[in-house]
């Protein structure tokens, strides 16, 4: 007989095993591009689909019943043409970057607009701590996948370092 040695939180309490695992596992294929996820997508250069499968995503929409729950962090996949990216950012909370296919350029910068920048390929990440001004572009010729993942379920939405962009940071959340 197995034991476990952690209780379940109490919205699984009683619930069967089929329940658990119906509510618990995301398919690609159940997954539908969302192309205005989030404000700055709407801009040329910065187009991209979110395909969210854990929590809400960075893009502050808490409203998609075919995510799974979520508690502690959000995961996401991010499909990004060549030419494409977001804006400069920052979050509340550390974001992960994890490249599936294809070839990523992340940057970090501050608020004086001093940039690093490095290409990440296939299998690659980057941790992007909370509070520091990070982004990427798709430079390659190629389309990307990549996962990322925030450190919180419902995460505020993204704060945009340019002050227009952040003005209307929460508009595409009425339009959805």
């Amino acid at each position: 007989m197995n034991v476990a040695r952690h209780p379940r939180p109490p919205e699984l309490v009683g619930v069967p095993l089929e329940e658990i695992m119906k509510r618990y596992v995301g398919r690609f294929r159940d997954r539908k591009a969302d192309w205005a996820a989030f404000e700055d997508a709407k801009i040329e250069g910065f187009k991209r689909a979110q395909h969210r499968f854990i929590g809400a995503g960075g893009s502050g929409k808490h409203n998609d019943t075919t995510a799974i729950p979520a508690k502690n962090f959000t995961l996401s996949i991010m499909y990004v043409e060549p030419g494409q990216g977001n804006a400069a950012h920052t979050h509340e909370v550390e974001e992960v970057f994890f490249v599936l296919q294809g070839f990523l350029d992340v940057f970090v910068e501050d608020e004086s607009g001093n940039r690093v920048t490095e290409r990440l390929g296939p299998w690659e990440c980057v941790s992007c701590p909370a509070g520091v001004i990070h982004g990427y572009e798709n430079t390659s010729l190629a389309p990307v996948y990549f996962q990322v993942m925030l450190g919180r379920a419902k995460p505020e939405a993204m704060g945009y370092a340019d002050e227009e962009l952040f003005k209307r940071r929460t508009a595409h959340l009425q339009t959805s």
